[in-house]
């Protein structure tokens, strides 16, 4: 059982294992800039839309340059929707356009454009984290399970973060269903990886949403 679990796990990893954030692009680290756009990336990934349309969207608002709070603050609504568009993330184009701007807004008045100050505030307890990120415009309970789930990878004292979600896409291929034995078939650093790809699995590839209907 344990040698089919390993090499089900490697496979997995060669087949799927991106990081959403890395697939959009960010250089994800313990900076302000790309846990913001991390941020900009959960929001897009939120609504009931593909993930890969989620991903070109924010590829595309970061490649127009709003790659921070202030950024896109500075943006104009029309240029926030342009840059949606570009990436065929018309659907909510406008409404997301909106709830970008407005969250930017909120993340320089309330954190200082720093999304550090988010973590310090809420340590490393999931619950208060979620509380504070569901604060954001367009970040629910599922989006901030997005945003936690990348986020381990550097904020190691999330670690294991493995959601609903990801437990859906484990039993999926019969592998264990609780965080702490499913975190122990993977190296500490490979887990964001790890829990991408079991998302993927959930939504039956990674053509699929990672919000279901009526999340988000």
């Amino acid at each position: 059982m344990a040698n089919r679990q390993v090499r089900a796990v490697d496979a997995l990893l060669d087949r799927q294992g991106r990081t959403f954030s890395a697939e959009a692009g960010i250089a994800l680290a313990d900076r302000p800039a790309p846990l913001y756009q991390l941020l900009v990336l959960a929001t897009l990934l939120s609504a009931r839309i593909s993930a890969g349309v989620a991903v070109a969207g924010a590829r595309e608002l970061f490649a127009a340059g709003y790659r921070t709070p202030a950024a896109m603050c500075g943006a104009s609504w029309q240029d926030r929707v342009d840059a949606l568009g570009r990436g065929h993330y018309r659907r909510y184009d406008e409404r997301t356009a909106t709830m970008l701007g407005d969250g930017a807004e909120l993340c320089h008045q309330r954190w200082g454009g720093d999304l550090r100050r988010l973590h310090a505030e809420g340590g490393d307890d999931p619950t208060v984290l979620r509380r504070l990120l569901t604060a954001f415009p367009g970040i629910g309970p599922t989006g901030a399970d997005i945003f936690l789930r990348e986020a381990q990878a550097v904020w190691p004292g999330l670690r294991p973060y493995l959601d609903k979600r990801v437990v859906t896409g484990a039993r999926k291929l019969d592998l264990p269903t609780s965080p702490q034995r499913l975190a122990a078939l993977v190296g500490e650093r490979d887990l964001p990886r790890f829990a991408a790809a079991l998302v993927r699995v959930s939504l039956g590839g990674d053509a699929g949403r990672v919000s279901g209907p009526g999340e988000g």
